[in-house]
């Protein structure tokens, strides 16, 4: 038969099931348009197709053997990971000319419960350099261009991720977020991605590493191109693990339709988030009337505190990070990418101050935490944009993120989860997502939530390649 370019992994272990596709069928099928598309695109930073379809012959013998009940809940299934998380023997390079020799020796633990799982890793997706921009370029591997539009961005920093999979070279896939940077490339590139809570997914094997008094900013999470998809990733990957130590033991949940009926929603309405194109309002309030009618009290909501929330995430990812940065570039700034030394140079601009700064930044930012949440008692999820608009032009993110992101931004300050789903296009044709904002370790909701937005929305549209 001849295989969807585009199914999800439900649609594929049926296929697999009743012996309609094999493994080695689909995943070969993934490569070669991998292959077909990566001069176009550049999602790609490496591409593993021996190992990959020795995994896929594997896996069909294992199909061909075993009982259905046995399978793993991945088997099978094609995905990529960001290239700054670790794969045994694979570049890991995180877009610097500083880690273009750098090669693991061993397994990020998300990437160990993938495989634990029978997914099979196709390759690593580009990123811009140590991930410190909204749109993805550098001196490794060049930029990565949007699936919809090649003139556009495909968003950063998790823009391999968001082009591989919105292309149909992957099927999903891992990418990271520490100020939209899983939310923003799935906007750009019209999939869904998760941001989880901090520790919710363990960070062990990304770079930069997740310890430190700021380590709740960056997280790693799934994306894929429906709600189920990426559920079914985060079901796998989420759990404790100790070389993380946010990790907690938080159970996965379930929620019925009748455990959402009558569930309060906001519409987040804070004007220091920034004007949004008419385009992204007008995508918010079909998504408001949507859950409207689908029984949901939707209202808007302002929350006090969430300037103060952008200021101290920009603290701690503006000078603090850079502080970090520049200690490792000391003598090689000529290595840096032009993204990263404009990074560079506008957070030494700001402030550092001593360690007493620091700590007194970081009692702040619980105690802003808490005043957030208490403001949330009685509303679990928000309803917002990801950005004021949709994906820019190559060249324009940088110089903009400062205005367009705020809404992704003070998400990592909170340490909450979000997510960004598909939900409309703007006149140029390019994706509109909106993001759904749950409290802290209940993804679940927000997921439940987003799948009943999507079931409204209609079926998942491809870009026109």
């Amino acid at each position: 038969m001849t295989l969807p370019i585009y199914p999800s992994i439900a649609e594929t272990r049926h296929l697999y099931r009743g012996k309609q596709a094999s493994p080695v069928e689909v995943v070969k099928a993934h490569l070669e348009r991998a292959q077909a598309l990566q001069p176009q695109l550049n999602a790609f930073v490496h591409l593993d197709a021996e190992s990959a379809l020795a995994r896929a012959r594997n896996a069909e013998a294992a199909f061909l053997q075993g009982e259905s009940g046995s399978r793993p809940a991945l088997a099978g299934i094609p995905l990529t990971v960001k290239s700054c998380i670790d794969v045994a023997g694979w570049p890991c390079p995180a877009g610097s000319l500083l880690r273009k020799e750098y090669v693991p020796t061993t397994d990020a633990v998300l990437v160990r419960r993938l495989e634990a799982a029978g997914a099979i890793l196709l390759g690593n997706t580009n990123t811009p350099e140590f991930l410190m921009a909204y749109e993805t370029d550098n001196r490794v591997s060049g930029k990565t261009s949007n699936p919809w539009n090649l003139a556009y961005s495909a968003g950063g920093s998790s823009g391999g991720e968001g082009a591989a999979i919105a292309s149909g070279c992957s099927m999903a896939g891992i990418g990271s977020d520490g100020g939209g940077s899983i939310r923003t490339p799935a906007h750009f590139c019209g999939i869904c991605g998760l941001k989880p809570t901090p520790g919710r997914v363990p960070i062990t094997g990304h770079f930069p590493p997740g310890g430190g008094a700021f380590g709740w900013i960056g997280v790693v999470g799934p994306m894929a191109r429906t709600v189920a998809d990426v559920r079914a990733i985060f079901q796998v990957v989420q759990g404790p693990d100790p070389g993380d130590a946010l990790s907690a033991p938080i159970a996965m949940r379930e929620y019925s339709p009748a455990d959402l009926r009558g569930m309060r929603i906001g519409i987040l309405e804070n004007s220091e988030l920034g004007r949004a194109t008419p385009e992204t309002l007008s995508t918010i309030r079909d998504a408001a009337q949507k859950l409207c009618d689908l029984g949901f009290r939707v209202e808007p909501i302002k929350l006090d505190g969430l300037k103060r929330a952008l200021e101290l995430w920009w603290y701690f990812f503006g000078p603090v990070i850079a502080s970090l940065i520049q200690k490792s570039c000391t003598g090689k700034e000529s290595l840096l990418s032009p993204i990263l030394r404009d990074y560079l140079a506008l957070a030494s601009r700001e402030l550092l101050g001593d360690r007493d700064t620091l700590l007194a930044a970081c009692a702040e930012r619980d105690a802003l935490r808490a005043h957030l949440l208490q403001q949330l008692q009685d509303v679990p999820v928000l309803l917002s944009p990801v950005s004021t608009e949709p994906a820019c032009r190559h060249g324009e993110g940088y110089a903009r993120a400062g205005d367009t992101m705020r809404f992704c931004q003070w998400l990592n300050l909170a340490g909450f989860p979000g997510f960004s789903l598909p939900f409309g296009k703007s006149a140029e044709g390019l994706p509109i997502n909106v993001q759904l904002i749950g409290r802290p370790y209940e993804e679940e909701l927000a997921l439940a939530v987003a799948e009943s937005l999507e079931r409204v929305r209609g079926p998942w549209q491809a870009p026109p390649l």
